[in-house]
């Protein structure tokens, strides 16, 4: 290490008593974190890239500084997919340092990291006060049984209104309308279900019939449209 020569000429003075940095919540443990080593934490974040055409959100269970689990959910660019299934395979097995250093290969999906990495070093994660935190595969419960991101699409003109695309109960078949054309309900169909039934050996036909539902009102509709052709 070199000195310049003023601090080279200058006295020694004493310093006070060293305390350590101040303790963060981590799975139910106050820890003073000195090192990477001692972060562990389960915890989401969002990103976006530099021309905010799309978005990701990044899921990490970090134990004991690595990396043990990650979900990537991508939303409004095509080649962010391609991305996300990329830094699935980067993320897992490193250190969060080594993750907040490594090109992810998409913008968005290392803006979130580095919000995940503010929340995870800073102890403002999800499971901060949950004893031994959150098993690894807990960020899969968010996606429910039909293993799918929570997406809601809505498409509106002032000369037309509003339509329903998707929303987290699935794929929008139907608008429901009142006397007025207000939205009342509307049908949908469950994706993840479907396939289910597909791969069960269901026929096409009887799979989407099954994995049809619907909200609100819809029953009592006047009028019914198709959101994406009507």
């Amino acid at each position: 290490m070199i000195y310049s020569a003023e601090v080279q000429h200058m006295c020694t003075v004493g310093k006070g008593a060293y305390h350590g940095p101040a303790p963060i919540p981590e799975e139910g443990k106050w820890v003073q974190a000195k090192q990477i080593s001692d972060i562990s934490g389960f915890t989401h974040g969002v990103g976006w890239c530099a021309p905010q055409q799309g978005a990701c959100k990044l899921t990490l269970n970090v134990k004991e500084g690595i990396i043990e689990e990650a979900l990537v959910e991508t939303l409004g660019c095509s080649g962010m997919t391609h991305s996300a299934a990329m830094a699935s395979e980067i993320l897992i097995g490193k250190t969060i340092l080594e993750a907040l250093n490594t090109d992810l290969v998409c913008d968005a999906i290392n803006t979130a990291m580095r919000e995940l990495f503010l929340q995870i070093v800073y102890g403002r994660t999800q499971s901060a006060f949950s004893e031994d935190g959150l098993a690894v595969g807990a960020s899969l419960e968010d996606l429910g049984k039909g293993l799918r991101s929570q997406v809601g699409t809505m498409f509106a003109t002032k000369a037309k209104g509003p339509r329903y695309l998707e929303m987290a109960e699935g794929y929008v078949t139907r608008c429901a309308l009142d006397e007025n054309d207000f939205i009342i309900g509307y049908e949908f169909i469950n994706l993840g279900k479907m396939m289910d039934f597909i791969k069960k050996g269901d026929d096409a036909n009887v799979a989407l019939e099954k994995a049809k539902g619907s909200y609100g009102r819809f029953a009592g509709a006047v009028k019914y449209i198709d959101p994406r052709h009507e």
